[in-house]
């Protein structure tokens, strides 16, 4: 049986406009004369009833049926709801009910192609079937004509989800989406072609075929700034940092034109002639057109405007403090620049110095100033703050999310805010610095939030994220005199000393209390081996940050014949040993948090004995000139009291931006040579029986912010060993060493020395006794008494990511160390330079390689040390 097209969903947009141009005023369909579009009703003959369409004269009909044809998973019910027709209703035909029909299941999104037709009239009763074919389903996409990276590259950026349907607007968007990703890159001229093609005509599958052309790279040709008078006009190119004029020699700032980034560097521009007081610069027009087919130029230009100063200030508002306090506070005077960045920056931008933190401090969590321009006169600008200083807010209660890990007592401890108190801005920001050096938690998602409460008070909300804080040392070396030496050390840093019991706290330590516990090995054998154990509270009591320590150690180092070993093909099991080296420490330490002059000072205080062992082993290489006697064996004991000034303001540990520390610490035994009364004894063994020195060491390292994240951080640091009485020697252990890594060694020297690293000169290399004379390898195995090292470095982050902290560095350092007082001279120091880049992982610490140029020749040497590599693992160069 035939049927009646009434319409179909290509004839909504041209039904009227056609009859309207040709002044149709009926149209009638018959099947006798257009086989497929007229409809018999009955059996199909040729006299048979069928449906007249006069758009003139529409007839009103009822649908007597509805169903739905060519459907394969769509849903026929859900498809003639969307008609919006059903049983019952009356319809005209022609009429808008049968466009809106076809209409609403066009725009739906879900069909290709819809035909409404009448299947059966019977007299005012007719029978309507929605014919439909459905969009073709998405089974894959294949991008083509681009790199496999590229490719991969834009499947995660253009999301397309396999299965959905595969529509005109899909297609469309995906084509902008795949050009937008090329223009982001600088490929202005891409072209892009989408075909779908069948895969499964049984299923309705599709693949989506998008065959991309890039085109060249459009670079810069050039770039012409106009209207320019007042400001350089390097200075606007350089604030243009996302457009670049191409030029010879630019290799890390490229020249591709991106039109977004040229959008917001014209912003760029814009601030920086706020802030230098042009508060009315704007740009008035710019233009791109092609110089060739692989570059633009450029044409901006720029209406400068007038440079606005400031002729006066005044305060409305204010109650608690006086017009000149304020005034005083924000730092502005008349005559200044008028700069919009600088006066939001005084208003709420510099932490404990200005307006926001005077009121904030003291509880009116509600301030609020406004900044309005009363009038301008000229180049003149007359400013009115207008405060409301709103009423005291204190602090209800601290709410604390996120410690997964680390128990609250242990995150409560550090935060400076506590209930009953008033709200303090200075207070919010402290307690964010100490939550970040913890350590336990990622410290760019330390998240600080006020909640208002009704009654006036505010509850505080801290939100931290933990990160791995234990650490793991696994490593091999080469350790000179001792051969290969295996490390294994574990530093717990969170660690819960009362749960050692709680065998279900073991993961794989009980954690959270915030303790240390670090335990290292070191061995190679018979040969060398040393132990150590360090456990740290940092809140002895629990109520105050009285932080305990106590450690032991011991290395043991044995001297083979390694020419007789290997002569005689015996193993380092048989042989026997003809000297030996034991050196046993114990220390206990208690330090406190001071609150003068600030509570950024800590001061400790320790207490340390250590027991040096020889057995026939010339350690230092101290012979004596009148009997001849070598210091080699014997016990050696040292009993030392040692005090440490130390402040820390720094923000970050891993990567800090800002801050400075410093420590001065002295290290005292008793002044056993003051005491005695006769002549130190010809007997080196019995002179070095009890070890006499007192030792001073400073070190200070500063950081600040130069330019977006580049940081720069300068350091000093000093050492000084000295002697109680002109008669006695200095000591021969506690000494300093320098050049190379600083990296601490093993064997001989463990515990022994200071190693202090200088890049760019070998390892325990840099060593001055008289002026240009050369030391010999056995004063520089012993020793300096006096070093002094200064440290330049601009560093910039790759990543702050907290498992995996990465920067790269520059550096400039200058250092020397001393074999007596009398050679000392601050000036003569051996200067190097370098580059670097650091790893900061938690389970395995910090991890360096720097290359260093030593510019300067050390005293004696044939020529300058050069170019060399050195690596860290677990400390700072310092």
């Amino acid at each position: 049986m035939k049927s009646t097209v009434l319409i179909r969903s290509w004839q909504l947009a041209t039904t009227v406009a056609v009859c309207a141009l040709l002044s149709v005023t009926s149209l009638t369909v018959r099947a006798q004369v257009r086989p497929g579009i007229g409809v018999g009703v009955g059996r199909g003959s040729a006299s048979a009833e069928v449906i007249d369409v006069n758009y003139a004269d529409p007839k009103e009909y009822e649908i007597a049926g509805l169903t739905v044809s060519g459907n394969k998973y769509l849903d026929p019910n859900s498809l003639l709801s969307l008609t919006g027709l059903k049983v019952g209703d009356k319809i005209r035909i022609p009429g808008e009910n049968v466009n809106s029909a076809i209409r609403k299941l066009m725009q739906s999104g879900l069909l290709e192609d819809v035909e409404l037709l009448a299947t059966k009239v019977e007299g005012d009763q007719i029978h309507l079937n929605v014919e439909i074919k459905e969009q073709p389903r998405l089974y894959k996409v294949d991008f083509l004509g681009i790199r496999k990276g590229e490719q991969d590259a834009l499947k995660d950026k253009v999301k397309l989800n396999l299965g959905r349907l595969v529509s005109s607007t899909i297609i469309k968007n995906t084509q902008l989406s795949v050009k937008k990703f090329f223009v982001e890159k600088g490929f202005l001229n891409t072209k892009v072609q989408i075909t779908t093609v069948s895969t499964d005509s049984a299923r309705n599958y599709a693949a989506m075929r998008v065959l991309i052309e890039k085109g060249p790279k459009v670079k810069i040709h050039n770039i012409e700034i106009q209207g320019r008078e007042e400001i350089e006009e390097s200075k606007i190119r350089l604030k243009m940092k996302g457009t670049k004029q191409a030029r010879f020699g630019r290799l890390f700032t490229p020249s591709k034109f991106i039109p977004k980034k040229f959008e917001e560097d014209k912003g760029k521009v814009i601030e920086y002639y706020n802030k230098e007081g042009y508060r009315d610069a704007i740009v008035t027009f710019d233009s791109v057109y092609a110089f060739d087919g692989k570059s633009v130029n450029i044409v901006m230009n720029i209406d400068e405007g007038n440079k606005y100063y400031i002729r006066d200030i005044t305060w409305t508002g204010n109650y608690l403090y006086t017009a000149e306090e304020l005034t005083q506070v924000l730092g502005l005077k008349k005559g200044d620049i008028y700069s919009k960045e600088e006066i939001e920056r005084r208003k709420g931008g510099i932490p404990g110095a200005d307006l926001s933190s005077v009121y904030m401090d003291r509880g009116y969590l509600y301030y609020n100033a406004e900044d309005v321009i009363k009038s301008v006169e000229g180049d003149s600008v007359d400013l009115e703050f207008r405060i409301f200083e709103g009423k005291q807010a204190t602090i209800n209660k601290i709410v604390l999310n996120g410690n997964t890990k680390t128990s609250d007592h242990v995150v409560l401890r550090e935060i400076r805010t506590l209930p009953g108190q008033k709200f303090s801005k200075t207070d919010i920001i402290r307690t964010q610095r100490e939550l970040a050096t913890l350590g336990y938690f990622d410290p760019e998602k330390i998240g600080i939030v006020p909640v208002p409460q009704p009654d006036g008070t505010v509850d505080i909300e801290y939100t931290v994220e933990e990160k791995p804080s234990d650490q793991i040392e696994l490593s091999g070396g080469w350790g000179g005199f001792v051969g290969f030496v295996g490390t294994l050390g574990l530093v717990f840093n969170n660690f819960s000393a009362k749960n050692i019991t709680n065998l279900s706290a073991w993961k794989p330590l009980p954690a959270g209390d915030g303790q240390k516990l670090a335990l290292r090995f070191q061995a190679n054998g018979r040969q060398f081996q040393t132990y150590s154990l360090t456990f740290t509270e940092p809140w002895l009591g629990g109520k105050k940050p009285n932080a305990f320590s106590i450690g032991v150690s011991h290395t043991i180092f044995r001297q083979f014949d390694q020419f007789s070993i290997y002569r005689t093909g015996n193993s380092l099991r048989n042989a026997t040993a003809f000297g030996a080296y034991n050196n046993t420490s114990i220390s206990l330490s208690l330090g406190r948090r001071l609150r003068f002059p600030d509570d950024f000072f800590t001061l400790s205080n320790s207490l340390t004995y250590q027991r040096y062992g020889l057995d026939r082993l010339n350690l230092f290489y101290i012979r004596d000139a009148e009997t001849g006697q070598e210091f080699n064996n014997g016990t050696s004991n040292s009993f030392l009291f040692n005090t440490t000034l130390a402040r820390n303001s720094i923000d970050n540990p891993q990567f800090p931006r800002s801050g400075s520390s410093f420590s001065l610490s002295s290290s005292l035994t008793p002044p056993y040579s003051l005491f005695r009364n006769k002549p130190l004894s010809r007997d080196l063994n019995e002179r070095y029986k009890w070890v006499e020195y007192h030792k001073w060491m400073f070190d200070a390292s500063w950081f600040a912010t130069v330019t977006g994240k580049l940081v720069m951080n300068a350091r000093a640091h000093m050492g000084f060993l000295g002697r109680y009485s002109p008669k006695a020697d200095y000591s021969p252990f506690e000494r300093f060493v320098l050049g190379g890594s600083g990296l601490a060694g093993t064997g001989q020297f463990a515990l022994a020395q200071d190693i202090i690293g200088l890049r760019g000169y070998d390892d325990r290399s840099v060593y001055t006794g008289r002026y240009n004379v050369m030391p010999d390898a056995n004063d520089r195995q012993r020793g300096g008494v006096v070093y002094n090292k200064f440290v330049m470095e601009l560093r910039y982050p790759v990543s702050l990511n907290p498992s995996a902290t990465i920067f790269v560095l520059s550096f400039l350092e200058a250092g020397n160390n001393w074999g007596d007082f009398k050679y000392y001279n601050p000036f003569d120091l051996k200067r190097s330079a370098g580059i670097g880049a650091r790893i900061f992982m938690p389970a395995f610490g910090l991890i360096g390689i720097d290359y260093g140029y030593g510019f300067d020749k050390n005293p004696g040497a044939q020529k300058g040390p050069g170019g060399q590599f050195h690596f860290t693992i677990g400390q700072q160069i310092r």
